[in-house]
C-alpha cells in the first residue's frame, strides 16, 4: 500500500499550483495523502488567492487520484497557505494581483461589473480591496452605500471599508454634487495617492474601477505597478463594440494584458414568464473577442433586482439573486483561470533586486 502512495503522490506533485504554476511538489502543499485501497484522503495547502477556482482544483485533484487508483470514494481538504507578498511596483504595495476594470465609452455598467467583481472575489474568500480611478466620475462609493471622509493616520490614508474590502474612491473626498475640475498633472497626482499613500494590507487582488475612454489613466498605471491585467466591459451593439476595441487596444499599447470582455446588459429574461428579450442584441462581444483574439469572460443579463439595489446603494444584495450570482461567478472564474494561466507560462527564477 506504500508503494501506491508513493505513485499517488507523485503523479499529485506534478499538478500545478493556480496561484504560482508551479508544480504542488516543489512547492510542498501536499499536505496529507491516505489510501487504504477503497478510499483516498488528501490535504492540499492552498492560498486564498486561489479561493475562487477551488472547486475547479478539487476536480483536477480528484481525477488525478482516480485515474491512478480503484479508490471509489475521493475526498479532498484544502488547509490555509500563507504566502509572503513582495512588494508590487514603484509604490511597493503588497497586492499579488492587479485587475484593471475599463471600458470604450460610458454607460456600458464598468463600475457595477467592477465593484460586483470585487465583491464577488471576496466572497470566494480572497482579500481584496477596491479603487475608484474615476476620478471625474466617482460612482464606487454611492453602488456600495459608503460615506465618509478617509482620515490620514501616520502618514497613510485610511481607505473606508465595505464589511472587510478597503475602498478608496474620489467620492469621499468631494461632495456629491460637486464636479472635479482637475487638468493632468492633478489626476496623475490623485492616482499616485491612492495607490502609494493608502494603507491597503496585504491583498489577493486589488480591482481598479477606471474611468470611461481612452484616457492617460492606463499610462500613469502601467508605469506605476505591473498589472495582472484589464477586464473590459461593453455591452452587445456595434456602437459599443467599436469603442471596446479602442480600449482594448489602449491597453496592449500600454503593456497592461487584456484578460478579457464581459458582455453587460445581455439580454433580459422575463420574471413572468421567462421568455428572453435581447434589447440591445446579444452575442456581440463574444463574436467581437472571437475575431481579436481576446478570451470572453462571460455575460451579464439585465436585471431589475440589479437596477434597484444599485440606486439604493446596496449591490451586495443584488448579487444574492441566482441570475446575477450564476453570471458573476462564471467572469470571477473565467478572470481568475486567465491570471492563473499567465503565472503558470512565466518562467520561474529567483527574484532580482532592482537597481
Amino acid at each position: 500500500m506504500s508503494q501506491d502512495i508513493a505513485t499517488l503522490r507523485a503523479h499529485l506533485s506534478e499538478l500545478k499550483d493556480p496561484e504560482t504554476g508551479r508544480p504542488l511538489g516543489s512547492t510542498q502543499q501536499i499536505e496529507q495523502l491516505d489510501y487504504n485501497g477503497s478510499a483516498i484522503e488528501c490535504r492540499i495547502k492552498l492560498s486564498t488567492h486561489s479561493r475562487p477556482v477551488a472547486d475547479e482544483f478539487r476536480e483536477r485533484i480528484e481525477e488525478c487520484l482516480r485515474a491512478q487508483s480503484t479508490a471509489e470514494q475521493v475526498r479532498v481538504e484544502f488547509t490555509p497557505l500563507e504566502r509572503p507578498i513582495p512588494p508590487l511596483g514603484q509604490v511597493g504595495l503588497s497586492v499579488k494581483s492587479v485587475i484593471a476594470v475599463g471600458s470604450g465609452k460610458g454607460g456600458v455598467g464598468k463600475s457595477t461589473i467592477a465593484a460586483s467583481l470585487a465583491l464577488s472575489l471576496s466572497k470566494a474568500g480572497s482579500r481584496v480591496g477596491l479603487m475608484d480611478a474615476d476620478v471625474y466620475g466617482p460612482s464606487i462609493p454611492h453602488l456600495l452605500g459608503l460615506s465618509g471622509r478617509p482620515e490620514v493616520i501616520n502618514g497613510k490614508i485610511q481607505p473606508i471599508y465595505f464589511e472587510n474590502i478597503p475602498v478608496i474612491s474620489m467620492g469621499f473626498m468631494v461632495q456629491e454634487d460637486q464636479a472635479v475640475i482637475w487638468r493632468g498633472p492633478m489626476l496623475h497626482g490623485a492616482i499616485t495617492q491612492f495607490l502609494r499613500d493608502t494603507y491597503w494590507g496585504s491583498l489577493d487582488y486589488l480591482v481598479i474601477d477606471m474611468p470611461p475612454g481612452t484616457g492617460d489613466i492606463a499610462l500613469t498605471l502601467s508605469q506605476m505597478i505591473p498589472l495582472a491585467g484589464a477586464v473590459v466591459v461593453c455591452t452587445p451593439q456595434q456602437v459599443a463594440l467599436l469603442d471596446a476595441v479602442k480600449a482594448i487596444s489602449m491597453f496592449r499599447k500600454t503593456k497592461i494584458p487584456v484578460l478579457g470582455i464581459v458582455e453587460n446588459m445581455s439580454g433580459f429574461i422575463c420574471p413572468d414568464c421567462g421568455k428572453r428579450y435581447d434589447i440591445f442584441g446579444h452575442g456581440g462581444a463574444r463574436e467581437k473577442a472571437e475575431e481579436i483574439e481576446v478570451p470572453f469572460l462571460g455575460e451579464v443579463p439585465l436585471n431589475m433586482q440589479l437596477r434597484q439595489e444599485s440606486d439604493v446603494g446596496n449591490l451586495k444584495a443584488a448579487l444574492d439573486d441566482p441570475i446575477c450570482s450564476a453570471a458573476m461567478n462564471r467572469i470571477v472564474r473565467a478572470t481568475c483561470r486567465q491570471i492563473n494561466d499567465r503565472a503558470a507560462a512565466t518562467p520561474h527564477g529567483p527574484a532580482l533586486p532592482v537597481l
